[in-house]
């Protein structure tokens, strides 16, 4: 018998950035979306009544901070697992949200890959938390704070610049080949972009362009990502954006 899913309240001011959030929630096997907040009084209010595992949060609300929710929340007698997804990478965010105990801090824009890794970091840690003996060795102590603390692997490519690694992770991520809109719904970025991006990836050969013909007989493009070692090497520079 499986376990239940997870359950996860999704929390951001903009209501198109949260419903990509749910959809990317939704595709990763042992979660389940239970609520969608765009306020720091809706996403405390919601967490009152929901109760859930984990809480997706921005810190960009437009009635207050999600630091102080993430506070409010950690103050619960049964507090949520928080996972912070926002624009802000300034030093005093990132250690305000240690301090609050935060799982895990996704600077936004990111692909579907990178959340991808981080929930299932935080189901593995719930699994181990379950499995957790009544008393525990220095061992379990020490193996349950090694997964708690340890990074997950990130699929890049050490010489492409930050928005061509940002490509080519959720073409890593996906089972299919990706279109350019598909890759820019993915990413946060705009359609032309993605388009450079995914033609650049393909000319240095990270990246495999095919065509899918559909009923009006127009060729789509669509592109997978290729292992490695296939790699001709840096033909990308890293002032690229």
């Amino acid at each position: 018998m499986s376990a239940r899913p997870l359950t996860v309240l999704v929390v951001d001011d903009d209501y198109r950035v949260a419903s990509v959030h749910v959809g990317f929630v939704e595709r990763v096997e042992g979660f389940q979306v239970v609520g969608e907040a765009h306020t720091a009084a809706e996403a405390l209010s919601l967490a009152e009544e929901l109760s859930p595992d984990l809480v997706l949060l921005d810190l960009y609300l437009p009635d207050g901070d999600g630091l102080a929710v993430a506070k409010q929340l950690a103050a619960r007698a049964s507090p949520p697992a928080v996972l912070i997804i926002s624009a802000a990478n300034d030093v005093e965010s990132v250690r305000a949200a240690l301090r609050l105990g935060v799982t895990h801090y996704l600077v936004k824009p990111f692909a579907f890959a990178a959340l991808a890794e981080r929930l299932n970091s935080v189901r593995a840690l719930s699994t181990q938390i379950a499995g957790f003996p009544e008393e525990g060795t220095q061992g379990d102590v020490d193996a349950l704070f090694e997964s708690f603390r340890s990074t997950p692997q990130r699929s890049e490519i050490p010489h492409l610049a930050p928005t061509l690694q940002l490509v080519y992770r959720a073409l890593v991520a996906s089972s299919d080949g990706l279109s350019a809109m598909d890759v820019a719904a993915l990413v946060g970025i705009s359609r032309a972009t993605a388009q450079r991006a995914l033609s650049q990836l393909e000319q240095s050969n990270a990246v495999a362009l095919e065509l899918s013909y559909g009923r009006t007989g127009r060729p789509e493009h669509r592109y997978t990502a290729r292992p490695r070692s296939s790699l001709r090497g840096p033909a990308i520079t890293p002032r690229e954006r």
